[in-house]
């Protein structure tokens, strides 16, 4: 067993000696990406494992070891952390957990911390947090984003988006129910084939694959029935994580509907151009600004490639970031980046002029951020848009999962009530 060493503010280091002994416990966020990036973690030697549990009770472990003031997100990740540890008999002296840290103005900020604290309330304080940041907040000797795992993760997120724009515009209309499974259980190893590879950079290798997911989804036989579209917007976990939100995709598309979620990726870059743009309006590096905008442009050109190879294989394109920072104007300042910021609502204005007035804006309750970003723009947003169709949901210990659906159904009742009459 390792040693354990100390960080000066009394933290555990994860090790280089670790790196080698210990399993890496990922809590899982969004399906279409995360397993992605579990193997790009992997091929650079680490022996990461995704978590899988799913079900909503987690949230009772996880406020064993924390209080109810904190956010649902937390609660849940803490609770599927502590259940695995807690079944984890004979190795968990060997295993590390690792958890995203923002350094933003969220409570997800401190996620880390509370993690610790839930840690030594269960007697596991010797289990090692590796914190997941861009910004220097925490270092481990023995977990360094080095050059090629970045573009590893970028290769999983845009690997990600482009299945999951795919599956939602195709399985709904499969002729063959659960073609769009099986393929992408076929997807999901040949990503995980295509890590395994030792080169700085993979831009073309990238490239063709992702021209080869979008041709082989297009392959799958549909039959168009038109049918509405509703989108899921909110905060970053409780939109994608099945987990965080009662499943939601697959309730609405058991409802008959479409369901239209926005690219992760569209998340990280609105996170670099928050950072170069308050570097702009009240100073800082000017060299990090610069970097930052370049990056952001960097990967909105190789993104944009493969957006144009959707469009032209006859599905919807999702917008440039570029465009959708400008749907935001007359609604929100740019300058709004707390939680989800102004691309929450830029989302939902994205939807609404794409044909998917129908949404349901997720958030967990007390998250006042994203209340004030989502939910309280709502109004707004009917009034210039007098067919949007929106429901805010709140998901938290003391909510009623039946109050969530009847909400729910209701919304989508009426965004067939809706479609029916815009077709005469």
């Amino acid at each position: 067993m390792a040693k354990l060493e100390y960080a000066e503010d009394g933290r555990i280091l994860f090790t280089e000696e670790m790196k080698k002994e210990y399993t890496v416990l990922v809590p899982q966020m969004a399906p279409y990406h995360f397993d992605y990036l579990v193997y790009a973690m992997r091929s650079e030697g680490y022996k990461a494992e995704l978590l899988t549990s799913d079900d909503y009770e987690l949230i009772h472990e996880g406020m064993k070891y924390s209080h109810n003031d904190i956010c649902v997100p937390a609660m849940l990740v803490i609770g599927q952390f502590i259940d695995a540890l807690k079944k984890r008999k004979h190795d968990i002296h060997k295993v590390a957990l690792i958890i995203a840290q923002t350094g933003g103005g969220c409570r997800a900020s401190n996620y880390i911390k509370i993690l610790r604290k839930a840690l030594k309330k269960a007697h596991m304080e010797f289990v090692p947090v590796i914190s997941l940041n861009a910004g220097g907040l925490e270092k481990n000797p023995g977990f360094r984003v080095r050059p090629r795992l970045i573009h590893k993760m970028h290769d999983a997120l845009l690997f990600g988006d482009t299945v999951m724009t795919l599956i939602h515009q195709i399985r709904p209309y499969e002729k063959e129910k659960g073609a769009c499974e099986r393929l992408k259980a076929e997807i999901d190893k040949d990503v995980e084939a295509y890590y395994q590879h030792r080169f700085p950079l993979t831009w073309g290798r990238s490239k063709r694959l992702c021209d080869s997911i979008i041709e082989r989804f297009q392959a799958i036989e549909t039959e168009k029935t038109p049918r509405p579209k509703v989108g899921i917007v909110g905060e970053i976990y409780v939109k994608y994580s099945p987990l965080g939100n009662n499943r939601l995709e697959k309730t609405l598309e058991n409802e008959g509907v479409e369901v239209v979620i926005p690219p992760l990726y569209d998340f990280f870059l609105y996170s670099f151009d928050s950072r170069a743009h308050d570097i702009k309006r009240y100073g800082g590096p000017r060299r990090e600004r610069w970097i930052l905008k370049f990056l952001v442009a960097y990967i909105e050109f190789w993104r944009e490639r493969t957006r144009k190879k959707i469009e032209k294989s006859g599905f919807e394109r999702p917008v440039s970031y570029k465009k959708l920072k400008s749907l935001s104007r007359g609604f929100i300042d740019v300058g709004t980046h707390i939680g989800e910021g102004w691309l929450l609502t830029a989302e939902m204005i994205d939807l609404i002029e794409h044909g998917a007035p129908n949404i349901v804006c997720t958030q967990p309750f007390g998250c006042l951020p994203n209340h004030i970003v989502g939910k309280g723009m709502i109004k707004k947003l009917k009034n210039h848009s007098p067919q949007s169709n929106i429901v805010p949901i709140d998901y938290d210990t003391s909510a009623s999962k039946i109050n969530q659906l009847n909400r729910i159904t209701l919304m989508v009742s009426n965004a067939f009530r809706n479609f029916e009459s815009e077709r005469g």
